[in-house]
């Protein structure tokens, strides 16, 4: 089930005003597949020279995940605040030694899938058996991305469409895509 706001609501992350706070703004730690707990210890030695000297001792004194009675398995976070897994760029931006890792080709593994469809948050029903796509971004943290999205005219679906096909396939992608077409042309 996919929100509407997926499709009629704009979004572009804006780094330099945000500063990368979602990585140190909310009530836990990335939340993470089960899949991507075997991958985090797998990979841990090519991540580590990502990772801050604070990140490491953390990571290494309670453990590469943990479990939130709330939001199930979720990285470490920092007294509470930055994910473990984060540093601060030149210009003070937080950035994902995960994702650095990755883009430095050391890993084949981007990020979290969550981190990933930010601002796009995935809630399983009760049964377990359906997924629902909701658009939840930080009311202050992602103004200027809400802002920049409405100025470029990019629809969240279209900002976030290689996360959503990382987590559902092109065939998803295609059925989303095509149901947003045929919105945009019932409006028009």
């Amino acid at each position: 089930m996919v929100s509407d706001e997926v499709i009629s609501e704009q979004f572009v992350c804006d780094l330099n005003k945000c500063k990368g706070g979602c990585c140190e703004d909310g009530d836990s730690g990335a939340p993470l597949a089960t899949e991507e707990l075997e991958l985090l210890r797998d990979l841990i030695d090519e991540i580590k020279p990502y990772v801050t000297p604070e990140g490491l001792k953390l990571l290494e004194s309670a453990g590469l995940y943990k479990y939130d009675q709330e939001f199930g398995w979720v990285t470490p976070t920092i007294d509470g605040r930055m994910c473990a897994y984060g540093f601060r760029d030149g210009q003070g931006i937080i950035k994902c030694g995960i994702e650095q890792a990755y883009l430095d080709k050391k890993i084949s593994w981007r990020k979290p899938v969550s981190c990933h469809l930010f601002p796009v948050k995935i809630t399983r029903s009760r049964r377990q058996d359906q997924e629902y796509i909701n658009y939840e971004p930080r009311t202050d943290l992602c103004r200027a991305a809400c802002k920049l999205g409405r100025q470029l005219k990019v629809p969240v679906y279209i900002f976030l469409k290689e996360a959503l096909i990382r987590k559902y396939g092109n065939d998803f992608y295609s059925a989303l895509e095509a149901a947003a077409e045929h919105i945009k042309k019932d409006k028009a």
